[in-house]
């Protein structure tokens, strides 16, 4: 039996001491998982491993004024959106007008704001995609063996992006739907993949992600953070409770191809109820594990 971790580790991440003799849950595999590299969404310009004469300025521009966009600055005016840019007002307006013109912005001469065309870009992905496509019945499986909701989530720059799930909406909030984002601390698989990335590109992300509390839970302290990692880092799953919601759990294990090259994470979020961590634990993680075994052959 492993050695007790040290108290410094939170037992949201503890392996837990099974009672009664009864086994660990099984490890994801034998073979080791490759940690994943830096996501090409954190790389800018042409600097960052694209030769100069392939970059294409005007394209990169035009997609960083439609993510400038966001809850908090749903409407914008040109010069608002040349500052958050670093463009010139003139640049972006002339990005704007062709922006409207392609139906992704509209405007009512002074302010500009998206339109439902931006959805066309991430549908697009999601239709063409084969990871969400190989893992929808795959969560389907975990559902039926866990009658808990499942999703399938990959890190893209700071955050966890859900491209698949499967199972009720009852205890989901309006923030668990693909395509969602969520900041990857804060959820069992966005924590799982920061634990498992290359150890520079980490300390890059915690070194330029301020740690948002968003419920009195949340790990806001780097050291706890750290500790944490190396923990999940060594047991190749996650279990997390109430870090981005209270009264909920989240579980999550690697998706590995048959490199051993990382590509994303299943997680199951569910209520905590009265349920034990040990007892969701002993319940939910093999199911996970096997399933993401039975997906790396198809990866």
């Amino acid at each position: 039996m492993a050695a007790p971790l040290p108290p410094s580790v939170p037992h949201t991440i503890r392996r837990p001491a099974l009672k009664g003799g009864q086994a660990r849950p099984p490890a994801l595999g034998t073979q080791p998982v490759k940690a994943i590299a830096p996501p090409r969404g954190l790389q800018a310009g042409p600097q960052a491993g694209l030769d100069k004469r392939d970059w294409i300025a005007g394209l990169q521009k035009g997609l960083s004024i439609i993510e400038t966009f966001d809850y908090a600055n749903p409407r914008l005016t040109a010069a608002q959106v040349g500052t958050r840019t670093g463009l010139a007002r003139t640049v972006a307006r002339r990005h704007l007008l062709t922006l409207a013109h392609l139906g992704y912005v509209a405007s009512d001469g002074k302010l500009f704001w998206l339109t439902p065309g931006v959805l066309r870009l991430g549908q697009s992905y999601i239709e063409s995609a084969r990871l969400p496509r190989i893992a929808q019945p795959f969560l389907q499986r975990i559902t039926a063996g866990t009658s808990e909701t499942a999703f399938l989530s990959v890190l893209d720059g700071g955050d966890i992006v859900y491209l698949a799930r499967n199972g009720s909406n009852m205890y989901m909030n309006t923030g668990y739907v693909v395509g969602a984002r969520v900041q990857a601390q804060v959820t069992a698989s966005g924590l799982l993949l920061l634990a498992l990335s290359e150890p520079p590109w980490r300390e890059q992300w915690l070194a330029t992600h301020p740690l948002k509390p968003y419920t009195s839970h949340t790990v806001t302290s780097l050291e706890e953070l750290r500790s944490q990692m190396a923990q999940i880092a060594r047991q190749h799953w996650c279990l997390s409770e109430q870090q981005l919601e209270l009264g909920m759990r989240g579980i999550a294990v690697p998706v590995v191809d048959l490199r051993g090259d990382l590509v994303g994470a299943l997680n199951i979020t569910m209520p905590m109820g009265t349920e034990s961590a040990d007892n969701a634990l002993r319940r939910v993680l093999p199911v996970l594990q096997e399933t993401a075994r039975s997906m790396r052959n198809l990866i």
